[in-house]
This record gives C-alpha cells, sequence and structure tokens, in this order.
C-alpha cells in the first residue's frame, strides 16, 4: 500500500499535474534519544547506496543516473577551466550543481541553496528533465537539513513528480529513496500515520523487489544493482527502526534493527562501519526492554569492533556501553567506560554525547547513594 505523501505525487503524475515548485532516566538508558533529524541522518550516515533509476521498458540493469551528464567536469579543474567549458545550458547546470555540491561539504548550506536556485531556473528553461530532478532532490536535501521541513516535502515532491512522469516505475531506488525520506519528515512533524505508512511502503516495495531480483541472472541485473536494493531496504529498516523508538514501540523496532543488522552484516560486512552503529542502537532497545545481558552482548561487540576499525563514534559506543554496565549495577566498570567516552566526545567536539556522558555519570552518583 502507498503512503498517502507518495501516492498523492504519483496521481499528480496520473492525472498530468505537475507538482512544482540517551539522558538517563529512573528505567533504561535513552542514550541514543535526540531529535529525529539527528537520528535521521545519523542513519543514513553510513549507508553506501548508489542510486540509479530504470526506464520504464527496461528494469532490469540498463540503469541511467539522475544526471549522469554531471561527469562532465572533472572537481579537479579550475573554476577559469569550468566557465570556458560551459558553454551549453546543460554544461552551466553542471557547473552549478558542482559549485553547489561544493558549499554543501563545506556546510554553507544558504550558499548553496542559492546557487541551486540558479540552476533549476536554467534546467527549466531548457527543459533538461534530469536536471530538474536531480537539482530538486538537492534542493530537498538542503531544506531537510535547514529543518525547513514544508520546503522539503514539496522540493521531495516535485522531485518525485518529474522522477515518475519520466517513466520511472513506483518501486524504483530512487522513488523510495524519495518516499523514505517524506516518511521521515512526517514523522518529525508528528504526523503519525503519514510516517508510518510511508515506512511501510518503502519497505515492503524493497522487500518485494529483492526477492524479484533474486530470480534474475547477474547478466541481466549486476550483483552491485542486487546489493544495493538490499542495501536500500536496510536503510528503510534502520530509519523505521529509529522512528518506533522514538514512539517507544520497543518491540517493533527490535525487529527492524535486527532485519537492518543482517542486511549490513551480509552485503558490508560484520566490521563496516554501519553494522557497529546498528549493533550499538539493537543493544540500546534491548537495554530499554529490560534485557541488559543480550543488550550487554550486542553492545560488548560493538565496542570491540569500533576499537578495531578505529570509528568514528566509538565514544558514542562506550557510552552506551556505560549505560547498560550501569543498569547492571557494574559501577567501576560504566565509570571507566563513561570517562573514556567522555575524554573522545570533548576531543570531537561531539557535545551532545559530552552531555549525554555527563548526565550518566550523574545518574551513577544517584545510584550508588541510594544503594
Amino acid at each position: 500500500m502507498l503512503s498517502r505523501g507518495v501516492s498523492t505525487a504519483i496521481r499528480a503524475i496520473q492525472k498530468n499535474q505537475r507538482i512544482t515548485y540517551h539522558a538517563i532516566t529512573s528505567g533504561p538508558s535513552t542514550a541514543f534519544h535526540c531529535q529525529m533529524k539527528q537520528r535521521v541522518q545519523k542513519s543514513w550516515k553510513y549507508w553506501k547506496i548508489r542510486i540509479v533509476t530504470s526506464t520504464k521498458n527496461n528494469n532490469h540493469g540498463k540503469q541511467r543516473g539522475l544526471l549522469g551528464f554531471c561527469l562532465a567536469f572533472s572537481i579537479f579543474k579550475s573554476a577559469q577551466q569550468d566557465e570556458e567549458e560551459a558553454q551549453s545550458a546543460e554544461d552551466r547546470i553542471v557547473l552549478l550543481l558542482k559549485r553547489a555540491k561544493l558549499n554543501i561539504i563545506r556546510g554553507e548550506l544558504e550558499d548553496a541553496d542559492h546557487i541551486l536556485h540558479q540552476a533549476i531556473r536554467l534546467a527549466h528553461q531548457s527543459n533538461n528533465t534530469q536536471a530538474i530532478i536531480y537539482t530538486y532532490d538537492m534542493m530537498a536535501n538542503i531544506a531537510f537539513l535547514r529543518g525547513q521541513l514544508s520546503n522539503a516535502e514539496k522540493l521531495f515532491k516535485a522531485a518525485m513528480s518529474y522522477l515518475l512522469g519520466s517513466g520511472v516505475e513506483q518501486d524504483d531506488n530512487a522513488v523510495i529513496e524519495m518516499s523514505l525520506k517524506l516518511a521521515s519528515i512526517y514523522g518529525e512533524q508528528n504526523q503519525h500515520e503519514l510516517a508510518v505508512h510511508g515506512f511501510e511502503f518503502c519497505i515492503e516495495s524493497l522487500e518485494s523487489k529483492v526477492e524479484k531480483q533474486k530470480t534474475i541472472e547477474n547478466e541481466v541485473l549486476s550483483v552491485e544493482e542486487k546489493a544495493n536494493t538490499r542495501l536500500l531496504l536496510g536503510m528503510c529498516l534502520d530509519s523505521y527502526a529509529r522512528y518506533l523508538l522514538d514512539k517507544q514501540q520497543l518491540e517493533a523496532a527490535e525487529n527492524m534493527y535486527k532485519k537492518s543488522l543482517q542486511i549490513s552484516q551480509e552485503v558490508q560486512g560484520e566490521s563496516h562501519p554501519q553494522t557497529v552503529v546498528l549493533m550499538n542502537d539493537l543493544a540500546t532497545v534491548l537495554d530499554l526492554l529490560g534485557r541488559h545481558s543480550d543488550a550487554y552482548e550486542y553492545v560488548k561487540h560493538a565496542m570491540e569492533l569500533a576499537r578495531q576499525t578505529s570509528h568514528p563514534e566509538l565514544h558514542v559506543v562506550l557510552n552506551n556501553m556505560a549505560g547498560i554496565l550501569l543498569h547492571q549495577g557494574h559501577f567501576p566498570q560504566a565509570e571507566q567506560l563513561y570517562q573514556e567516552a567522555l575524554s573522545l566526545a570533548k576531543s570531537k567536539g561531539d557535545a551532545d554525547t559530552v552531555h549525554q556522558v555527563q548526565e550518566g555519570l550523574q545518574e551513577m552518583t544517584r545510584r550508588k547513594s541510594a544503594a
């Protein structure tokens, strides 16, 4: 069943209507509970998925990128060289998109958005559908990062309407990715029914697609593309799990995390950064369910892998493990890990984790006094 937000965009196409423009509580640890947008961004951080689209008449392997002509410019060329080569409208769009991407990398989102507005005008003027889709998608992502959720919703729907209008199927990975972002926006806006429908649409569509792709020969659909679909499913499961965790639907969140973890382990490997994050998150859910021993096993393995691989969020894992040990009454071990997590968080400038560790230490002091 399609989510209402997704089906609105799809129906618009069918009718030829363009859409344009964990604080510690008295119960288990909730150290991973932060704002929905932050959780979603972390959820997607380590999923490495190459999103391509398929034409309606050829869904098996003959994919085209949303904006294949973006490769026309080398990132190593100077601005002057780019200006000299940017003769056609398409070239000028690519140049603008490249500049916008560089601004995004630098964290200059307002400047990037200004450049993208120039790009979208030029894309419309030149009737370049691929450029319109790609630019709307970039604009939507920036709006989401800036907390402009209503604008992000409109932009994602606009990108999706052009994408579907170009003959792309409803279960195309690019459509699913946009649908996932819409579901996350609805979750942030507390539109629970729309969020749930959106997440379930993404998951059900991809589960069906994965099963179908198992029957397709690798010569027709590459192993990489099959893996990309599974990874996108893993990302959807992960995002839905985080949403369910926020709503305290812990058993459902556990189920989603386990499915996502299995995909990450099988496709990306046991020591992949995303696998470590999922183990840690699953441990959080189990801890909240009062299954501290099970939680400890997952977070212990996550910590071991994080140390071995110099995971950039080792301090987050250490903080979570300390909270779980705290709930088991192992105060000395918990304090040691809290202190290590605090030192690493400060060195990385992670103010959120510093605050969470400090709250954990305060809770431990209270528990010691009450013992």
